[in-house]
């Protein structure tokens, strides 16, 4: 069975103004992870003001766009973003790689929490739980999008996306939008169980990382460096870091 994927990218649009589905998800997402860290916050379980928090999360979601773009225009399209440089503002049209956001929000974070004399690996584990959830919906919009599409593939559950063609393909949004599902789920039953501050964001890490790899081989590659995806080979450097910090703040439990 070969399933159709009609969607269009616009939720509506109202002369030059287009309200998209990837923009929205997105945003979505980001006032999840807010709600969710503010929550933490209220309940006394991460030490700060919700006035510090709000100009700290401020600058992360900053960081975290900027850097999300400017992988993608960097490493994945830069032929097209430089042949059109007045698309890269359009960052409602999709285009955000998840490493260069992660990158980017991850050094903001670091920023904040020197300033402000917290902990780092504590604000990480607290981000990265709803962040999770965040990611699927973000996959969500690249579905309505038609973008990052998957290999042609003739089996059970393909889908044809009208806007690139007409050959069946892997869904591969939905196996993305599974996996951080499952991520979110298995961080949410862990975070309460005593584990070593930084426990959490290592489990990010390592499961997104070897999700990801994997699925990567059902993806047409954007972009490929001695026989793996650029995706895949940092989706490596995500497992390495995870596996290493797992043991790290196991051996040393100190803030980073």
């Amino acid at each position: 069975m070969v399933f159709i994927n009609s969607l269009e990218p616009a939720l509506f649009s109202i002369g030059p103004f287009s309200l998209r589905w990837y923009g929205l998800l997105y945003a979505l997402g980001v006032f999840f992870v807010y709600w969710y860290a503010r929550n933490e916050i209220t309940q006394g379980r991460f030490r700060t003001t919700l006035d510090k928090f709000d100009t700290g999360f401020f600058w992360i979601v900053v960081a975290m766009v900027l850097g999300a773009r400017l992988f993608e225009v960097l490493f994945y399209n830069p032929g097209y973003y430089f042949a059109n440089p007045v698309k890269i503002l359009f960052i409602w049209e999709g285009g955000l790689s998840f490493h260069g956001g992660l990158l980017g929000a991850m050094f903001a974070a670091w920023l904040w929490c020197r300033r402000e004399k917290v902990p780092f690996l504590h604000l990480a584990d607290i981000l990265i739980v709803p962040a999770a959830l965040a990611q699927a919906f973000g996959r969500l919009g690249n579905f309505f999008n038609q973008e990052l599409v998957g290999k042609p593939w003739n089996g059970p559950w393909a889908f044809i996306y009208t806007k690139v063609d007409e050959v069946p393909r892997h869904p591969v949004q939905l196996y993305e939008i599974l996996y951080n599902v499952i991520i979110f789920i298995i961080l949410w039953t862990q975070r309460k169980k005593g584990l070593p501050t930084g426990s959490l964001f290592a489990l990010f890490l390592l499961l997104y990382g070897a999700f990801r790899f994997v699925t990567e081989f059902f993806k047409v590659p954007e972009v490929f460096f001695a026989g793996l995806a650029l995706g895949q080979w940092l989706s490596i450097v995500m497992v390495v870091v995870g596996v290493w910090l797992w043991f790290k703040v196991r051996r040393a439990p100190v803030p980073i």
